[in-house]
């Protein structure tokens, strides 16, 4: 059985494997009843009658003083009339020294081919030749040994060469140690068989497989390891069976057992310092779970023990970078974002993507197209009314470009609500069945949702379900209302309404230190996130200052005279503003000196130009500068399941729902939303045309209802939430008294009647007095 070492191993074909030690003297050993001394003197290998103890050309060297022998492994290995007859631990490896005596007696007789001295035990296996030589001869004359199967050795006549690619020309650099080598394959020179221009020195290719062992020798390109060790092999490189060499340094990954432990945050609020860490608390130090070289205390960055991945700003400006969208609103110039109405949430051109409405097509029914409904009811579209039923149609020539451009820009503000949709369909996949529970005090609600947001148990992955109870926590059931979507739409106006914005309309952030110390407005963006994500309404109140500083980043926008909610700032700016001479100028700015001087802005004037400066620097400190902290904190709420990333990725399509509030409910917009199902055998026509009718009516105001009380009847919500409806809503005709709204389904049941005058007294009825005690309920 043959076998051979492999620096520092041996392997063969058994797979047995035994491992050399290196030492310095001698060392005694006793094995088989052979006295065996492993030997680093100066004595000369009976196979090749060099001195060298080389253990990486010619493998351990060993001396048996009873048999007065001294050979090198590979040597041994190498050579054509010797087997493996021993087990490992036998003799040299398996080879039995009275074997070895044989072959160097045999190899005293064979004259070497190319140093003419006796000895030469190895032979070129290719037939006919009877060329024989050393292991060093050979090397040195370009002989291949093959350390695999029967470890072959050819000689420089018959040795195995590469081919030469058809693109192979001139030079480049090797590829291990980077210096020139020629695109000629050669003894010395080696070509990848994975990577066409790579190309290898063998001394820089044996060196990498000596130290990387069998385990991570490979392309250094591009990593292939099976094709490129067979080459290797096939070409005589020595590829050993063992750990690589940085794999058996002693604490060599030492370093790994470290793991990094400093907040790096620009404020950190720990008492004890940025390196403190104290486990299962606030003050637990959060790695980021990219890089993990930076990090954060769960308190000084406003995360909770659920929130189980935090990044790092670097990593997230490259993970948003890769998606290829920060790059390019950080280099939009503030001309170009001034260009862009984010204010309406649309540009002057309508996106590429979305083909161009004819003018006056809003105005007229869009054709529904068919579905797959139940086989207890038939389908009913728009084509089951007549003609003469379609009253809405009207011709595009009587229509004012005004209005053919308004209704272009609330189409598209259409898509990018129905995009919007589309990602907050995707975020809500996060969403598991394991439920939350909110005790919601109507009365209170905000203390109420608080307590309930801010519970170390509160997940907000889970499915969230919603008890009202009253002052003395007694749960208090309302069958009029559908209590996630009422309490999320409750909780939407009381933080439009809080102090933590201000404004009128369009709110930006305010600057409450108690609500920063109490961390609410991390809690804020928290509940508007989980809000989008779980089926709440649209916020609607954003300032388009405010949206850009969370998509773009603060210091790459311009705020506003409309941002300033102070009177007394506004008339300061004002009067500033109003200064017609340099005289007046400096009139204005002595009078509020003290101000300016607080907030950094006094400086001296000395042109009347200087006043859009300093106006600028003004609404810069009180819309930007002084609110940067609860920015900050906010944005780290909006960051729950993911809302935030998503906003930066897609700013015109969340601007539409942050910025904007929902679009005013139309008969033709509800009966597009409700698919109409009626009974086999039901006047389809009929009832279609009734439904119809009401709502026009009721457009008209003409009906003891409106729009909102209808779609607040049948799903419980009186606007549609930004993630659209769960299952969507649906209109049944059904032999009924009176109509039904079934909220959970989003399902409204209508009697079938003949006439439309009963048809239309029993849903005032109905709807009225459901919406009566819904108000009732909310008081």
């Amino acid at each position: 059985m043959l076998g051979f070492e492999c620096l520092g191993g041996y392997f063969g074909p058994g797979g047995c494997g035994a491992w050399f030690e290196r030492t310095s003297g001698w060392k005694e050993s006793t094995k088989m009843g052979d006295n065996v001394k492993i030997c680093i003197q100066d004595l000369p290998c009976e196979l090749c009658q060099r001195t060298d103890n080389c253990p990486e050309k010619y493998g351990e060297k060993r001396t048996y003083e009873d048999y007065n022998l001294t050979v090198h492994y590979y040597c041994v290995l190498m050579s054509s009339g010797i087997w493996q007859r021993g087990e490992d631990e036998e003799g040299f490896y398996g080879f039995l020294p009275e074997d070895i005596l044989k072959e160097v007696n045999r190899a005293a007789r064979l004259k070497c081919s190319i140093c003419k001295k006796k000895g030469a035990s190895i032979g070129c296996v290719a037939s006919r030749c009877k060329r024989s030589y050393h292991l060093p001869c050979g090397t040195e004359k370009g002989c291949i040994f093959q350390f695999r199967g029967s470890f072959p050795s050819y000689c420089w006549k018959h040795r195995p060469t590469q081919k030469r690619p058809s693109t192979a020309k001139g030079s480049s650099q090797c590829t291990i140690c980077l210096e020139l080598v020629e695109h000629a394959p050669s003894y010395n020179i080696l070509t990848s068989p994975c990577c066409k221009n790579a190309w290898f020195h063998r001394e820089c290719l044996q060196c990498q497989a000596l130290s990387a062992g069998v385990f991570f020798f490979r392309c250094p390109v591009c990593n292939n390891t099976e094709k490129f060790q067979s080459e290797m092999l096939r070409m005589g490189i020595h590829i050993p069976e063992k750990d690589a060499s940085w794999e058996l340094e002693e604490n060599a990954y030492q370093d790994l057992l470290q793991c990094y432990q400093h907040c790096d945050v620009k404020r950190c609020l720990c008492r004890h310092g940025r390196d403190y860490s104290e486990p299962d608390s606030k003050w637990e130090i959060k790695r980021c779970q990219y890089c993990g070289s930076s990090g954060t205390h769960f308190a000084c960055s406003s995360l909770t023990s659920w929130e189980k991945n935090w990044e790092c700003a670097g990593c997230r400006t490259i993970l948003a970078e890769s998606n290829g969208n920060i790059k390019k609103w950080r280099k939009r110039s503030l001309s170009t974002a001034e260009k862009t109405d984010i204010g309406d949430g649309l540009r002057e051109d309508p996106s590429p993507k979305w083909p161009r409405q004819s003018p006056g097509s809003h105005l007229g029914f869009l054709i529904r197209s068919p579905k797959i409904y139940p086989n207890a009811f038939t389908h009913c579209s728009q084509l089951d009314l007549s003609c003469s039923d379609n009253r809405l149609i009207s011709s595009p020539s009587l229509i004012s470009p005004s209005v053919r451009n308004l209704s272009l820009r609330k189409s598209q503000l259409r898509v990018q609500k129905r995009e919007v949709s589309n990602i907050l369909r995707e975020l809500r996949s996060q969403i598991n069945i394991k439920p939350t529970r909110l005790n919601i005090n109507r009365q209170d609600i905000w203390n109420s949702a608080l307590k309930g947001f801010q519970k170390r148990s509160f997940n907000p992955a889970n499915t969230i379900e919603v008890n009202y109870i009253n002052s003395r926590s007694e749960i208090k059931m309302y069958s009029c209302l559908s209590s996630k979507e009422d309490f999320f739409q409750l909780l939407t106006l009381h933080l439009q309404n809080s102090s933590l914005f201000e404004g009128r309309f369009s709110k930006n952030l305010s600057f409450d230190s108690q609500a920063l110390q109490d961390n609410l407005y991390y809690e804020a963006g928290k509940m508007i996130a989980v809000s989008l994500v779980h089926g709440g309404p649209s916020p609607g109140f954003f300032s388009k200052t405010l949206f850009c500083c969370l998509v773009y980043g603060p210091e790459n926008v311009k705020p506003t005279v409309e941002d300033v909610a102070d009177i007394d700032v506004l008339l300061t700016i004002e009067k500033i503003k109003s200064a017609t001479t340099l005289s007046s100028l400096e009139s204005a700015v002595s009078d509020c000196s003290e101000y300016l001087a607080t907030i950094g802005c006094l400086k001296p004037i000395t042109a009347l130009g200087d006043k859009d400066i300093l106006v600028d620097e003004i609404l810069n400190y009180h819309v930007i500068k002084r609110t940067l902290l609860p920015l900050e904190s906010f944005e780290q709420g909006l960051k729950t399941l993911g809302v935030l990333e998503k906003m930066q990725m897609n700013p015109d399509a969340f601007c539409s729902i942050l910025c904007h509030k929902p679009e005013k409910l139309s008969a033709k917009f509800l009966g597009d939303l409700f698919t109409i199902y009626c009974l086999p055998g039901a006047n389809k026509a009929r009832s279609l045309d009734f439904w119809m009718g009401y709502l026009q009516e009721t457009e008209g105001a003409e009906s003891g209802v409106t729009l909102e009380d209808i779609l607040l009847f049948a799903t419980g919500t009186c606007s549609i939430p930004p993630i659209g409806f769960d299952p969507e809503p649906s209109v049944k005709f059904l032999h009924i008294s009176c109509p039904i709204g079934k909220r959970h389904l989003n399902c409204l049941e209508l009697p079938i009647t003949k006439s439309y005058t009963k048809f239309k007294r029993t849903l005032d009825s109905s709807i009225r007095s459901v919406v009566v005690t819904t108000v009732g309920s909310r008081k």
